[in-house]
């Protein structure tokens, strides 16, 4: 009987004694940030001003009201073809997206209609909650009361 239960006990044994002679690997490193803090805004993006309808194609392309760039932000206007373009001057994290600080254009521009997003007090301010994957929204900006949806080809 001890004859039969050594070779047994044995094999048992084999897979706990080669679980602890592994070698044990290093925690997981957080990847390194690549590009700027908002390099996840990039690109085209439909509603805020009204709902967004399509986010595929060219109907959605056909109806972006803002674009994202590394340097700049563009947003379409109720009134004109044209966007209405704004340097970047610095972005930081928030707890749920970014806070863009604009360049100010000055006392001169202060008059000018839709040079801001109608974010608070300041024209040179601009919130972005993320939502979802592609969804944000413009926190305390009166002219962008509903969420913006990113446009895919």
């Amino acid at each position: 009987m001890l004859r039969r239960s050594l070779p047994l006990l044995g094999l048992l044994a084999a897979p706990a004694i080669a679980h602890a002679q592994a070698p044990v690997a290093p925690p997981p490193v957080a990847p390194p940030r690549e590009g700027p803090p908002h390099a996840w805004l990039f690109g085209a993006w439909s509603g805020g001003i009204f709902p967004a309808t399509d986010t595929q194609g060219p109907a959605c392309f056909g109806a972006t009201t803002v674009i994202f760039l590394p340097d700049v932000v563009m947003r379409a206007t109720s009134l004109d073809v044209s966007f209405r373009q704004r340097a970047v001057e610095t972005v930081a994290l928030t707890a749920d997206g970014v806070e863009f600080r604009l360049v100010p254009l000055g006392v001169q521009a202060r008059g000018i209609p839709e040079i801001g997003f109608g974010c608070g007090d300041n024209p040179d301010l601009l919130r972005v909650a993320r939502r979802g994957a592609d969804e944000i929204a413009f926190t305390n900006c009166v002219e962008f009361p509903s969420p913006l949806k990113r446009c895919r080809t």
